[in-house]
């Protein structure tokens, strides 16, 4: 990677500005054609908010991406060969009105002594989900995720878990995008990338030809021809793509729809000893608790906590509450005590992930004219997959307007570790 200290007015067919997975990605695709590329970054190093901190050998996510083995963008992207995903415990456990349900697996939870043909409901449905086509989910009448479950009466178990599949606690997502990520989850199992968030962009990053790209530059202004920086001059090109978040797209292009957002707090503990635990995302049914779901990290991924130790990592969908209310609550939880338990780290993000309430078009145009386009997760669904697969979608616009073939890449997942 070039520091930008070193960088000079250069040429490219496309100059991409934001080197986040979007941004990555789309530099690996456009490549892969044949197409000469430019990255632009404005933070110090790329990634954007896939990002992992090391704190006393224990590798804490910022915003803790959930990501699904049933997933088919990152096979489909040049430079995640290496990519391996660690799966949670098949299911989630959903810890409701004192019982504790395993929703979507056909294993028995822990403490499961009734609920047993509420369990068989949910599962049903997630099975009626994973059998359906893409094309007759998104054809359904749209709505809230809260009202299309409320209709379905599925909404004690299922309401945590899609708060936590959506990032947003009121379910005010458009049903639509609700059912794709619980089709999603029915087609596979929740994972998380080995090493941490990071490894993800981080593959990316390092699979680009040296020089690609270009970071602690700020951009000022972008058009289809010329994208200029701040202090490092300019950058000509045929075409420019924005593979910045939402916020940050619209103020250099304005037009562009500024979205509202879901913050998210990611809260890590660190235990003295060995914490013993299966590898299920545990989620919290009761509202009046504010974490959303929590996880032993290290026993789904055991190279984030150092040997001989373990990592909880907790979500909460809001802004911080108490550390004390927090611990309390994962006392309750996981069945032990807290005290004890080291606090490594509070991650807030404002801006975690762009809303998407109805009307939602999880298509969003890519190519805004010849020579100009935009991807990211606020252009798709909001999450990883969706934006890996914005960035194929512009790609291929943009190789389209070139008079290039676009490649196609079969669908595919990745290999799970055990």
């Amino acid at each position: 990677m070039l520091n930008s200290s070193h960088a000079h007015a250069h040429h490219a067919d496309v100059v991409i500005v934001g080197a986040g997975v979007s941004g990555l990605a789309a530099a690996h695709h456009l490549i892969a054609a044949g197409v000469t590329v430019i990255v632009l970054e404005g933070a110090d190093d790329p990634g954007g908010r896939m990002a992992t901190e090391t704190v006393d050998g224990f590798r804490l996510d910022r915003i803790g991406q959930l990501l699904n083995t049933a997933a088919t963008e990152p096979a489909r992207t040049p430079g995640l060969e290496g990519l391996v995903l660690k799966p949670f415990a098949p299911g989630a456990l959903v810890q409701s009105d004192g019982r504790t349900l395993r929703a979507g697996a056909l294993t028995p939870a822990r403490a499961l002594t009734s609920g047993s043909l509420e369990q068989a409901r949910i599962g049903a449905a997630l099975a009626r989900l994973a059998a359906l086509p893409e094309e007759r989910l998104l054809a359904r009448p749209e709505r809230t995720a809260h009202a299309a479950l409320s209709s379905r009466s599925l909404g004690t178990t299922l309401r945590p878990l899609l708060a936590a599949l959506l990032r947003d606690p009121g379910l005010t997502t458009s049903s639509r995008v609700a059912d794709l990520a619980l089709r999603t989850f029915a087609r596979g199992r929740l994972a998380v990338p080995e090493g941490g968030a990071a490894t993800l962009p981080g593959l990316l990053a390092a699979g680009l030809p040296p020089g690609t790209v270009r970071t602690g530059v700020r951009v000022r202004s972008v058009a289809t021809n010329l994208v200029t920086t701040e202090e490092h001059g300019e950058f000509s090109c045929r075409s420019a793509i924005l593979a910045t978040g939402a916020r940050a797209a619209a103020a250099l292009l304005p037009g562009l729809r500024v979205p509202a957002f879901h913050q998210v707090t990611v809260i890590h503990h660190a235990t003295g000893t060995p914490l013993p635990w299966d590898g299920s995302l545990l989620l919290d049914g009761d509202p009046d608790w504010p974490v959303a779901h929590t996880a032993v990290m290290s026993a789904v991924d055991p190279t984030r906590a150092p040997v001989g130790r373990s990592l909880v990592t907790t979500t909460v969908l809001g802004p911080p509450p108490p550390t004390r209310t927090v611990a309390s609550r994962l006392a309750r939880l996981y069945e032990t005590a807290t005290r004890d338990w080291e606090l490594l780290a509070v991650h807030h993000t404002p801006e975690a992930v762009p809303a998407m309430p109805p009307p939602q078009d999880t298509r969003r145009p890519v190519r805004v004219l010849a020579g100009l386009y935009v991807c990211g997760d606020h252009r798709d669904t909001n999450t990883v997959e969706g934006a890996l697969r914005s960035s194929r979608r512009a790609t291929a616009a943009v190789l389209r307007d070139f008079g290039i073939p676009v490649p196609t890449a079969p669908e595919a997942a990745l290999p799970v570790a055990a």
